[in-house]
């Protein structure tokens, strides 16, 4: 049909306004695309940043709480061994002013060398006979505590321990409470002991990060904050407060809340590990990884507050980078494919005299892919350098776990020294006691328990720097595997009495087997260890380790009857950082099956016959095949 007279036909768009669309498209599909990675990229750094400060913060969590209970453990056996000084049941038989005034100076003496804030002993009654504070206004000397509850639990059951705020100094601290009674066992009076613990909040206060110490109850005891001793972890109901401050355990403490809450809405994992917190001088609304462990031979709890915000944004930052450099050579690998493809079509619709041109531009094409290519090339060496640190990071935090392990030993014989160093001072006051009154055999007995108890300690720090002194060359040779069962026993000596496991010894004695025996020893501590972990809180528990030699291979077996172990963790047992601990790095059993490979052996794990689990490590003997 033909148009009227003056009207314009309709143009069709443009080439080059086609080209435009086509662009701007292109760009905002790229925004659009860059906006949801960037999204994606921003959750998983802080998953990945989450995961990273946890790792931290269990293993300086675990630190501290070692030293925690080393200055508990410190204190412990004293108003035990002085419940035994015949100085004392004198004092409290038949005081005079002279037994008295002695008494004084030796608790002085006795407080300053131990480090124990206040050392002093009440008779029956309640009433402070001597202290070790004698010397200044605020003594106890005369003060009757009866209405404490370390006194009355001590006089009842024999020994207390009890945080609280002191009546005079009003200074919080631990009281450790004995039993002082006579030959018949007759109640004499208790000795107790303060400790307080001002020098480790103060190391506490320049950790960077927050730390605090809670009762059962949910009520902070110790802190690097000093603003928050005495607040709740939560809210504390009005009648057990008024109960609280009647009985003066926190003074007047009003129990306040602690700034700590959930993050809303942030799908952090662990949930309730990622806290907000508002910390004194630090900024408010701080996102803080939340580790809470519990403190062994103590009703307490540990808690740990890792700030996530630095982490997270340097993790955030990386992976965005790593991510907008990914889009733009997909960016960039799009448009150069849209271009190829406008270029062809130009091509086929031009003469043959612009094939060459066309071609000089197809080469140039090639060689930007080539030098794009080039680039992704040397991103894949940097990602293998990546990789190789990270090989090395993983290689010092198994020598971290290693350290760990023997820092937790060295713990437990630290408390195992310092009884028969405590029982040292009182048999040499007890001698001196003798000799003065002209009793030779009395000073005789004293002083030959003192060489017994030296000779004690002796052994245990012997056999604790063997374990701790690195493997020497690493020769593979013969060794008495007795000698590494009972080097490992002891060891875990301290352990085995504060949780009465039996251990039942069976097979073969007198096997030689190919390897180290320090780290033999190690293998058997972890082994040993785990299998205490497993028996923890289970009354009829037991561990076996029998040992067969069977021609030229020597079968060492470590069995318990606990739960045994699950199935998903049965299957990844000796996967690196795999674990059913709380606490754990999942590193221990990876160490030892590496060890007992070195030694040319095998270590594996199966469920028990009668329930439980059994581990064998598998060694060559010192006996080869004989030659055909």
């Amino acid at each position: 049909m033909p148009l009227p007279r003056g009207a314009v036909a309709p143009s069709p768009l443009r080439p080059r306004t086609r080209a435009l669309v086509a662009a701007l498209a292109l760009v905002g599909l790229g925004l659009a695309l860059a906006v949801a990675v960037l999204e994606v990229v921003g959750r998983v750094a802080l998953r990945s940043a989450t995961e990273a400060v946890t790792a931290r913060a269990e293993g300086a969590a675990r630190f501290n709480v070692a030293t925690l209970r080393r200055d508990l453990e410190k204190h412990r056996a004293l108003p035990m061994v002085l419940a035994q000084d015949p100085d004392l049941r004198n004092a409290l038989i038949g005081p005079d002013t002279a037994a008295v005034a002695a008494l004084n100076r030796k608790l002085e003496e006795l407080a300053a060398g131990t480090g124990a804030s206040v050392i002093y002993l009440m008779n029956r009654d309640g009433l402070t006979l001597a202290a070790s504070n004698w010397r200044g206004a605020d003594t106890f000397v005369g003060e009757n505590y009866a209405f404490r509850p370390y006194f009355a639990r001590a006089a009842q059951a024999g020994a207390a321990e009890h945080f609280a705020l002191g009546t005079i100094s009003r200074r919080p601290g631990l009281y450790l409470s004995h039993r002082v009674a006579d030959a018949r066992g007759a109640l004499l009076g208790v000795v107790a002991v303060k400790v307080e613990f001002d020098a480790l909040e103060a190391d506490w206060a320049r950790l960077p990060d927050p730390v605090f110490v809670t009762s059962p109850g949910g009520v902070v005891l110790l802190s690097s904050e000093p603003a928050w001793r005495f607040r709740a972890l939560r809210p504390v109901p009005p009648a057990i407060a008024a109960r609280l401050r009647q009985s003066l355990q926190y003074g007047e403490a009003t129990f306040e809340t602690l700034p700590l809450r959930p993050p809303q809405g942030e799908g952090a994992p662990g949930q309730a590990s990622v806290v907000r917190a508002d910390v004194p001088a630090r900024a408010s609304d701080q996102r803080y990884v939340h580790i809470a462990l519990p403190v062994a031979s103590t009703d307490w709890t540990f808690h740990q507050l890792a700030p996530l915000q630095p982490e997270a944004a340097a993790a955030g930052a990386r992976m965005q980078a790593q991510a907008l450099v990914v889009l733009l050579l997909l960016y960039g690998a799009v448009a150069t494919a849209l271009a190829l493809r406008q270029r062809v079509r130009r091509h086929n619709a031009r003469q043959a005299a612009a094939r060459a041109e066309l071609t000089e531009q197809v080469r140039a094409a090639t060689t930007e892919l080539r030098a794009a290519n080039d680039q992704l090339r040397a991103e894949m060496e940097e990602r293998r350098l990546a990789e190789l640190r990270l090989h090395a990071a993983q290689e010092q935090l198994v020598q971290a776990s290693k350290l760990s392990s023997l820092g937790q030993i060295a713990a437990g014989v630290a408390h195992e020294i310092n009884q028969p160093v405590a029982a040292i001072r009182a048999s040499a006051d007890n001698a001196g006691s003798h000799l003065a009154r002209g009793n030779e055999e009395g000073v005789r007995t004293n002083l030959q328990r003192i060489g017994a108890l030296t000779e004690r300690i002796g052994a245990i720090t012997g056999q604790l720097r063997s374990f701790a002194r690195k493997g020497g060359s690493g020769a593979v040779e013969p060794i008495s595997v007795d000698e590494a069962i009972e080097g490992a026993l002891m060891l875990l000596g301290p352990r085995l009495q504060s949780q009465p496991v039996p251990v039942t010894r069976t097979g073969q004695r007198g096997a030689q087997a190919m390897g180290e025996r320090r780290r033999l020893e190690q293998v058997l501590v972890n082994l040993l260890q785990n299998a205490l972990d497993a028996l923890a809180g289970q009354p009829d528990g037991r561990i076996g380790i029998a040992v067969e030699a069977c021609g030229e291979r020597v079968r060492i077996a470590v069995s318990d009857n606990g739960p045994g172990i699950a199935g998903e963790i049965a299957q990844r047992l000796f996967t690196p950082f795999s674990t059913s601990k709380p606490e754990g790095l999942g590193l221990g059993l990876v160490i030892s099956r590496d060890i007992v490979r070195d030694f040319g052996g095998a270590l594996d794990a199966a469920p028990a016959p009668g329930g439980g689990t059994v581990f064998t490590i598998l060694l060559n003997g010192t006996r080869q095949r004989p030659q055909p």
